[in-house]
């Protein structure tokens, strides 16, 4: 009687480790036998939630915004296909962008063209300063990532920026 329960007992932790193993063959263990776990794609930084930002979606545009002593700091990200006259004309109801946007473009290609026809390429990585009175639009098939730093409705004065794009 004893030799029998010693006996199931083996055999019921064989299948045991046989339905562990499978589970970790299906899941992504590299061989059998091995106790590794699933392997995860990194964390990308530049998409993770900003820790103490708020959060809000805007004509198709992802903003986190957290304050900085006097300034905000905005991780803006906007979507293979966004169209400043298409996305944000209808929400702010200006026929250009009178914002200016100052800060780190980290990933993408954005096109801005000026009322006056000056046409404008940022490629990431750069640092940006777009004139109020543009319309913009992300090149490509990658989102673009914009980290700005503005002074909410004072940030042209506040960093010395025209109130528009002119050449001079």
């Amino acid at each position: 009687m004893v030799a029998s329960a010693v006996m199931s007992k083996k055999t019921t932790g064989r299948k045991a480790e046989g339905r562990k193993a499978r589970l970790w063959k299906a899941k992504g263990a590299r061989s059998k036998g091995t106790a590794t776990r699933p392997t995860r794609r990194p964390v990308d930084a530049l998409l993770a939630p900003v820790k103490g930002a708020v959060k809000r979606t805007i004509g198709h545009v992802q903003l986190e915004v957290g304050r900085a002593g006097a300034a905000r700091v905005k991780r803006m990200i906007y979507p293979p296909g966004f169209h400043w006259l298409a996305d944000m004309k209808p929400v702010v109801g200006t026929d250009l962008c009178m914002h200016a946007h100052v800060g780190f473009l980290a990933r993408g290609e954005i096109h801005i063209e000026y009322a006056d026809g000056c046409i404008v390429e940022h490629k990431a990585p750069q640092i940006v300063a777009i004139d109020p009175g543009h319309d913009g639009w992300v090149v490509g098939k990658e989102p673009v990532v914009l980290i700005e730093f503005d002074f909410e409705g004072d940030t042209v004065n506040r960093l010395g920026m025209p109130a528009e794009h002119k050449h001079g």
